[in-house]
């Protein structure tokens, strides 16, 4: 278990953080700014999280699941595999995590309204925090997929897998808590030319 005595180190001042294997990189680091932005889907999963604790506490569980699981792809990134041995097994993201959010889907998706047009982000408060979190997790996705790019990094695939699939439960999600799809706003191509 992590313990936080001290919430300011000062060795950030500098403009680096040091990683789980303690190597300092600097803030703008492609890793660091993609475990930071996981961390921001998951903050904005707690925001989501405020509008389905009473009226959808289904999806409130299946949300802090996603939540805690998100801090465990922070460290999977916060701890790259570089091949070297570390004194302890490093927290990985595994298809077991991936698997379960599969199944959540697709238990929500049973019960929505087939799509006809794009969604636009927006309907009921719930859904629009859900979009709005289903976008920063596509973000994370995205960083995670240009460190991959790297030779030098290393990314676990279980992890990228996750991250994508997170962001498809989130818009299932949405359009779950949009009444299964009825309150959904549809995008109109066109609509105000």
């Amino acid at each position: 278990m992590v313990k936080l005595n001290k919430i300011y180190t000062r060795t950030g001042d500098d403009g680096t953080t040091g990683l789980g294997t303690g190597e300092r990189r600097l803030k703008s680091d492609l890793r660091v700014d993609a475990y930071g932005t996981v961390d921001e889907a998951n903050a904005c999963i707690g925001v989501a999280r405020v509008h389905t604790a009473v009226s959808h506490p289904a999806i409130d569980a299946m949300l802090s699941r996603i939540q805690n699981d998100l801090f465990d792809l922070g460290a999977d990134l916060a701890v790259p595999d570089d091949g070297k041995p570390l004194g302890y097994e490093p927290l990985r993201i595994t298809p077991v995590q991936t698997d379960r959010v599969e199944k959540d889907i697709d238990l929500l998706n049973k019960d929505l309204q087939p799509l006809k047009s794009f969604v636009l982000n927006g309907g009921t408060p719930a859904a629009a925090a859900l979009h709005l979190a289903r976008t920063v997790v596509r973000r994370a996705e995205r960083l995670m997929v240009a460190l991959a790019q790297d030779p030098a990094e290393h990314v676990n695939r279980d992890g990228l897998k996750y991250i994508n699939r997170v962001s498809d439960f989130l818009f299932v999600a949405a359009r779950a808590v949009n009444d299964n799809g009825n309150a959904d706003v549809l995008w109109v191509p066109g609509k105000n030319r």
